[in-house]
């Protein structure tokens, strides 16, 4: 039986399409990871030992790359991923570009960037997500562009002359991602999809749990960042804190940020381009679902519908913003809850507008050790929202920017992100490039 023939609705297959194109494996940070992989095609192409290595990024791809580990590097910054990338950087693998970091290769970098070879500043651009790294060796020179999503090479240059061209058609300031969701998609329409989907279509989702899942046994099990999830669940032993469904899911989630922003050589299971992302939309529903007894059925079920909202979310706002988004993938956990609790279409909504009236506005201050501790905050908003919700209990339209419906106050939340907290973000860099001076 054809694909076609099994899903007669077009649009469950774009949700399907969606979902497989924006969840995806990612190791390390996905800014430094867009340097990384921009300088790992130049220096496949130029074929030569680096000499110099230069990268102008844009201001937000700044911010999320200052304060954060490289994978298998044990540094943090723009400017080891660049020499990484152009080292020992797999040009083929997208956002696990460093999956074949070595010894050597990381020694060769910190070479070139201890005889100041090795230069990032920030570009003159108006792409919110824009990555251009050159090059050098033997009088040669290669530049790659990479723009408006973490992996999307829009140029090469080689010795001045550009022999691959792909620029997008899109605006490039307000391009958020490479899929669109069909317009005039509603939260009621990916309600229903994950209600009635056959869940074969959706099995592919289960790698999310995997990936996330190891990441935080990593995190629980060995020093990474700021050991948020570490240190609850030390508590938990030592009494001081009582264990349970609440205190697992945010440990447990904030332990796989832990050891993917400390640096650990595992994928996480990205979503709309973010790793913390893809663990706040991963892990709060895994522990809800072990914790509940749920089938595997409601288990696949719960993750895409947590996934793909996650998405419809991100999908309404720039690609890097001020607005920290692993609360809005976090939504998708709310929603992924109170489907496992049984809850209906209006509870789902319910737990959604609650988590908007908590935590809209936490801050991007970039990637860092410190994103755990927001993971964890937005894991438990997430238990909690989904909790009020099947008792009925919401935010209500009457509250602030949450409206009557769930997708006007999405629209709320993200016209705050796209609009306001632009300014927001240009004085969070400000201060971050002051302290780096």
């Amino acid at each position: 039986m054809s694909r076609d023939t099994e899903m007669t609705h077009p649009q469950w297959i774009h949700f399907i399409d969606t979902v497989k194109a924006e969840v995806l494996p990612a190791l390390g940070c996905t800014e430094p990871v867009s340097v990384g992989l921009a300088a790992a095609i130049a220096r496949q192409k130029l074929n030569a030992i680096p000499h110099s290595i230069q990268a102008q990024v844009s201001p937000n791809l700044m911010k999320n790359g200052m304060g954060v580990k490289v994978p298998g590097t044990g540094m943090n910054g723009l400017a080891i991923a660049a020499a990484v990338g152009a080292f020992g950087g797999d040009a083929d693998a997208g956002l696990e570009v460093f999956h074949m970091l070595t010894p050597v290769h990381v020694m060769q970098a910190k070479a070139l960037i201890d005889i100041g070879k090795v230069k990032v500043s920030v570009a003159t651009t108006t792409r919110v997500l824009f990555a251009q790294v050159t090059v050098f060796a033997h009088g040669k020179s290669v530049r790659v562009t990479i723009a408006d999503d973490h992996t999307h090479v829009v140029s090469i240059e080689e010795d001045g002359i550009t022999t691959f061209l792909n620029q997008p058609t899109d605006t490039p300031s307000e391009t958020a991602t490479a899929v669109k969701l069909p317009q005039h998609t509603t939260v009621h329409d990916i309600y229903q999809f994950i209600t009635q989907v056959p869940v074969a279509e959706i099995a592919f989702i289960e790698q999310a749990k995997v990936l996330n899942e190891a990441l935080s046994i990593e995190g629980l099990t060995a020093n990474y960042g700021l050991q948020v999830g570490a240190t609850l669940q030390r508590h938990v032993d030592r009494g001081l804190i009582s264990g349970g469904l609440l205190t697992d899911v945010i440990s447990r989630s904030a332990a796989a940020s832990d050891a993917r922003m400390g640096g650990a050589m595992l994928p996480a299971m990205s979503n709309s381009g973010s790793g913390n992302q893809g663990i706040a939309a991963t892990m709060p529903v895994v522990v809800a679902a072990e914790y509940l007894k749920a089938s595997h059925e409601q288990l696949l079920r719960a993750l895409m519908l947590s996934h793909l909202l996650a998405i419809y979310i991100k999908h309404h706002q720039h690609k890097l913003s001020a607005l920290c988004a692993v609360t809005t993938a976090a939504m998708g956990s709310a929603a992924g809850i109170t489907y496992l609790l049984g809850g209906s279409y209006q509870q789902i909504s319910y737990a959604v507008s609650s988590m908007i009236g908590d935590v809209a506005g936490v801050i991007c201050d970039g990637a860092k050790n410190a994103c755990a501790m927001k993971v964890s905050s937005s894991a438990g908003a997430a238990m909690k929202s989904s909790l009020m919700a099947i008792d009925n209990i919401c935010v209500t339209g009457e509250e602030g920017i949450v409206a009557n419906d769930v997708d006007s106050s999405i629209r709320n939340l993200s016209a705050l992100a796209n609009g306001a907290m632009t300014h927001t973000d240009q004085q969070i860099l400000d201060i971050m490039v002051q302290k780096a001076l």
